[in-house]
């Protein structure tokens, strides 16, 4: 799967775990900072990275700062890009099943690296669900959208 991924000064010493596993799963990943630990404004890489997902250059996004919750807000702020927070393997996978998430927030400082792994092999390996519930829920999300 081609993903893209952005962190702030919060998530950058995750993000070279997360790129490692999931380049090593063979997906292709394009990065969009921070490069380094200096500060960053999380809302600056959010929007980097879901312009990408929104031109179809990646399938989905992974945002990691410190607590997942900013990069979850900026990146809900965008027409077509459904964010959510994932701290657990459960919500990693159902995000996407029901919800069909394309963009999972990951906290650096409340996850490890470890459990980032499997919470990102959940999230890549699941897909929207076929069921008419789910479809007809994520539909009326696109309504709300477009009366905002």
């Amino acid at each position: 799967m081609r993903l893209v991924i952005g962190s702030d000064h919060a998530g950058f010493p995750m993000k070279a775990a997360v790129l490692t596993h999931l380049r090593g799963r063979g997906h292709e990943v394009i990065d969009v900072g921070s490069h380094d630990d200096r500060p960053v404004d999380f809302p600056d890489i959010a929007r980097k990275l879901v312009d990408i997902i929104k031109r179809g250059e990646a399938a989905r996004g992974i945002m990691v700062c410190g607590t997942g919750v900013g990069a979850s807000i900026a990146a809900n702020k965008v027409r077509g890009i459904r964010a959510a927070v994932c701290h657990d393997v459960h919500s990693a996978h159902q995000s996407v099943e029901h919800d069909d998430v394309n963009v999972m927030c990951l906290g650096a400082q409340i996850v490890g690296p470890w459990l980032a792994c499997d919470l990102l092999d959940a999230y890549v390996g699941a897909e929207f669900s076929t069921d008419e519930d789910c479809r007809r829920r994520v539909a009326k999300l696109g309504e709300m959208e477009n009366q905002a």
